[in-house]
């Protein structure tokens, strides 16, 4: 994976992070908007290595951060109304009896 897949990645997973921690998106907002000064701060390093130091710190961060409950979505999968007001299945009719 190149660099810069990586590095989109990694803003992605923080941002869902963030998310976890603060349900409310109008204080998430602030969070992202830090978020992303972080990650602009760093847009124009081209040594591979720095790159690859400052990929592996943020995974670190990531891993330190990661919320021990994350929230889902009541409606997804995994949430508490999933599935939970499903149409009953339709069987099929009964069959004849042949003799």
């Amino acid at each position: 994976m190149s660099t810069k897949r990586a590095a989109l990645s990694l803003y992605r997973r923080s941002l869902k992070l963030a998310l976890d921690w603060t349900v409310h998106r109008d204080l998430w907002r602030g969070q992202a908007l830090y978020i992303r000064s972080l990650f602009e701060k760093n847009r124009n390093i081209t040594d591979p290595r720095q790159q690859k130091l400052l990929l592996k710190e943020t995974e670190k961060l990531l891993e330190h951060w990661k919320h021990p409950d994350p929230y889902i979505h009541p409606t997804a999968p995994g949430g508490s109304k999933y599935e939970r007001n499903l149409p009953p299945p339709i069987l099929d009719p009964p069959r004849p009896l042949k003799f």
